[in-house]
């Protein structure tokens, strides 16, 4: 039998091996925004996994945008020409194509790495002013953000469309606006963070308008030969917050604009919210999206098995389906999801001595 996992999938014109894709991880390794040498061996490693497409972590339009001191950025010169060094060598060496996530951390930026306790940055570690729809903290202990003015907006749609265009510039195959996980974008999209009572709050049209002025930017820059999509997200799990319904129409309105796909995540927008724990906990939403908006959809969150990610794929429930943690664990995730499906997934030649037809214990998996 084939596996729909390991079909190709064809997307703006371009066709990926297979429908696994590496989600964006933040690291907090890069220096001052630019990546750094753990980039080279991460994404490296992560270019040989078996999957059809790796994208690069969030990585920020503005530098006063990025979560830590350690995020990755695409803001100056030298953002652009560090990633670019680190995409050609994933290319030389890897089998997998390649994205990248743009992203503003809005109210969760100027914070420390996770392992330094994950808590906004104290007075004597360097922070900054952070920014957001709403003069809203993330919670309690975080930064009061400055309700963000037209004048602000614009800067920030600027920024995400200039960042847009280094990234067509470096050559990846696929861009990602980030409009999820309580930043900047997914903020003004939820009547919980966004309390304007202008033109930018409100009325669900309203808390729209700035993300999809961004979005807008973003397409404007990116030619319509590179994957385009979004990161979004299908439910706050909170009482008042984003539901799929709103997701829905938020995802309808990028296929308007002309984009290509959706991965559709969830929670991330208070320091209160808790997501479900139950493997494939997003895979709904994603079906829902999926079947009320005909955008190619991929699903995230607690994908760890290649069965179920096979079921995934083959009731139709997503088009792709995103691992991130799995990929942490066994960066060959793929050849294994290859073997137990009965399927192939290409490997450098280097590596072929492990593969089943060659080596006996990788033959009996």
């Amino acid at each position: 039998m084939t596996s729909a996992l390991f079909t190709p999938i064809e997307i703006a014109g371009r066709t990926f091996e297979n429908r696994i894709a590496v989600a964006p991880m933040c690291q907090y390794s890069g220096n001052d925004g630019c990546a750094s040498d753990w980039h080279m061996t991460h994404l490296g490693m992560l270019a040989n996994s078996g999957a059809g497409l790796v994208v690069v972590e969030a990585t920020h339009v503005e530098r006063r945008g990025r979560i830590t001191h350690g995020c990755l950025g695409l803001y100056s010169d030298a953002c652009e020409a560090a990633l670019a060094r680190i995409v050609a060598h994933c290319r030389r060496i890897g089998t997998a194509k390649l994205g990248v996530q743009l992203a503003h951390a809005g109210r969760k930026a100027s914070s420390q790495r996770p392992w330094e306790g994950g808590k906004a940055l104290a007075v004597d570690h360097d922070p900054w002013p952070t920014e957001a729809p709403s003069a809203l903290p993330f919670g309690p202990g975080w930064h009061v953000p400055q309700a963000m003015t037209e004048d602000d907006m614009e800067r920030v749609i600027a920024a995400f469309a200039q960042a847009a265009t280094r990234a067509v510039r470096i050559g990846f195959d696929a861009v990602e606006l980030h409009a999820a996980h309580g930043y900047l974008v997914h903020a003004f999209l939820s009547a919980v963070s966004n309390q304007r009572t202008d033109a930018y709050g409100g009325s669900r049209e309203n808390r729209m308008r700035f993300p999809l002025a961004v979005a807008q930017a973003v397409r404007g820059s990116v030619p319509r030969d590179v994957a385009l999509g979004a990161r979004i997200t299908g439910s706050d799990w909170l009482d008042g917050g984003i539901d799929v319904d709103e997701a829905i129409v938020f995802a309808r309105a990028l296929k308007d604009i002309g984009y290509d796909y959706a991965d559709v995540s969830s929670g991330g927008l208070t320091a209160e919210a808790r997501n479900p724990t139950s493997p494939g906990y997003n895979v709904p939403l994603a079906e829902a999206v999926r079947h009320a908006t005909g955008l190619v959809t991929r699903a995230v969150g607690l994908i760890v098995d290649p069965k179920q990610a096979e079921v995934i794929v083959a009731e139709g429930k997503a088009d792709m389906v995103a691992l991130a943690r799995a990929m942490l664990d066994n960066p060959h995730w793929g050849w294994h999801a290859a073997r137990a499906l009965g399927a192939e997934a290409r490997r450098p030649p280097q590596y072929l001595r492990a593969g089943p037809s060659l080596w006996a214990p990788a033959a009996r998996g």
